[in-house]
């Protein structure tokens, strides 16, 4: 046998781990779910001491599964959530609980600085200008950002920030404890909107922004390049996972710009979109170009050439994970997805607005909320589950829409991935709805872990972007024509008049 990829991807409901071999075949994986704390007043965390013991159990399960001889570890890829906050010691232990990229307790404060008397969507022009020109972003009105965290941190967990050497994003907390090394990179660190992404612009925090977003630097992690090997793997890690020390650790990336390489979509404007926890569309493209409007925004990408889109919807397939753990916890997703088959395209009229977390694109409401509408005694589970799934691919259009403006050129086709994408209704359902084919490529729901292991190959010259990107093989098409076209065409511009009927009450009914 020869060389082989360890492959992480700290997801929202827990981490996955895989060994990949050279010919990109996933010969184990293993899934450990982690506990997620939610508070009535904003509070979003988990237990990044809990996602290393799981890291390491999973890693210990696919080495042995898998059957690789740990001595043939090539190298070590990260890619993971990010926007969220992990408060570590000086060697990488954590001291508080993560603050997730949900977490929007720190609202209040963060309004002190973006927003103001003269604001829009919670900007303040004159605050919020220096860091989209320098960045292409700003910290989100809602504090649900590393600059919301790090201000909670200082006004209301005072106590853990004091013990706090760094404030690292989740795959460079993996990057620590694998290393011993702290460091982020231009791409780690995008929400935290304090590097000069210009081009031909220095590697470095800008000391104004860093000032405007009221950060220490000291607690900011050194930055290195993009695609850096970030150093060897630790032996006291090793040795608990089954492997030999040494082996090169890449610096990591995040979820979306793994699902580049994943998905295969890799050249500029060939579109992915990804139906994971959250949703999201996503491409390279040659420019920097930010839409705060509908919090759209191109940024640091895989290589100097190109940035990435990045934009969010809050929920994605967590909608059918709300259905099964919530509603019908005896149904597997198998067999929700059948019963939905069975329900009417359209659903009768029945909608459903996936808004369970509020929204970030194309719109940012963290007061909005999920519904359904219209609902009869004629309603049953079938229905309210295709609903469900209806509801995610209308939103998916929503910000659809949005993202073929900003790119100003129309998408003629779009690549899906995450879990979402193993549901053949679910790909022909945003097939009709987006009104392009929808292509599925093997492996939909690792295509991450994919994306890790061929960036670490990338990153440690083993083959260009371009080369890993064509490992990707589309095995299903479903396209947009069909009898039920019409039915999605209609329905999508009644779901379309939602958000501005229900903003007013859900805003009553959610003051912050």
């Amino acid at each position: 046998m020869g060389g082989w990829y360890l492959a992480l991807d700290l997801g929202n409901g827990g981490p996955k781990v895989a060994v990949v071999d050279e010919d990109d075949t996933l010969l184990a994986v293993a899934f450990r779910p982690v506990s997620v704390h939610v508070g009535a007043d904003g509070a979003a965390t988990q237990d990044a001491v809990e996602w290393w013991d799981q890291v390491l159990d999973a890693a210990r399960e696919v080495v042995a599964e898998s059957g690789v001889r740990g001595s043939d570890l090539r190298g070590v890829g990260i890619t993971g959530q990010w926007g969220s906050t992990v408060p570590v010691d000086a060697a990488g232990v954590p001291v508080g609980d993560v603050l997730l990229w949900a977490d929007t307790r720190a609202g209040r404060y963060v309004r002190d600085v973006v927003g103001g008397p003269l604001s829009v969507q919670g900007f303040a022009p004159h605050k919020v200008l220096p860091f989209v020109r320098r960045t292409g972003g700003a910290p989100t009105p809602s504090g649900a950002d590393p600059t919301g965290h790090s201000l909670l941190l200082q006004r209301e967990l005072a106590d853990v920030y004091a013990r706090a050497r760094y404030l690292l994003e989740p795959v460079d907390y993996l990057g620590m404890r694998m290393t011993g090394r702290a460091a982020g990179t231009p791409a780690s660190m995008t929400l935290s909107w304090l590097t000069d992404n210009r081009p031909g612009r220095p590697l470095r925090y800008d000391p104004d922004l860093v000032r405007r977003a009221r950060r220490d630097p000291g607690r900011l992690p050194p930055l290195i390049p993009t695609g850096s090997v970030l150093g060897p793997l630790l032996p006291e890690v090793a040795e608990q996972i089954g492997v030999a020390a040494g082996a090169p650790v890449v610096a990591g990336i995040q979820d979306l710009h793994a699902a580049v390489i994943g998905s295969g979509a890799v050249a500029p404007y060939d579109t992915h979109l990804a139906i994971s926890t959250t949703a999201w569309f996503s491409t390279r493209v040659p420019f920097k170009r930010t839409d705060v409007s509908h919090s759209i925004a191109s940024i640091p990408g895989l290589d100097p050439t190109c940035g990435v889109v990045a934009d969010n919807q809050e929920t994605g397939g967590a909608a059918l994970r709300w259905v099964k753990e919530q509603v019908l916890p005896e149904l597997s997703y198998d067999e929700l997805t059948s019963m939905a088959a069975t329900a009417p395209a359209g659903c009768e009229g029945v909608l459903f607005t996936p808004w369970l977390a509020g929204e970030r694109s194309p719109v940012e409401d963290r007061q909005i909320r999920a519904s359904f509408v219209n609902v009869t005694l004629r309603t049953d589970r079938a229905t309210m589950i295709r609903a469900v799934m209806e509801g995610v691919a209308f939103n998916s259009r929503w910000l659809f829409d949005a993202y073929q403006k900003f790119l100003r050129r129309p998408v003629p086709r779009v690549r899906m991935i995450g879990g979402g994408a193993q549901s053949d209704l679910w790909c022909q359902l945003h097939a009709y709805t987006l009104g392009v084919p929808v292509e599925r490529p093997a492996d939909p729901r690792d295509a991450q872990l994919k994306g890790a292991a061929l960036w670490a190959r990338v990153c440690l010259g083993d083959m260009t972007l371009d080369q890993a990107g064509a490992r990707a093989v589309v095995t299903d098409t479903f396209l947009p024509d069909g009898t039920d076209r019409a039915v999605y065409v209609e329905q999508y511009e009644q779901y379309r008049r939602l958000y501005p009927a229900l903003k007013k009450a859900h805003r009553r009914l959610n003051p912050r």
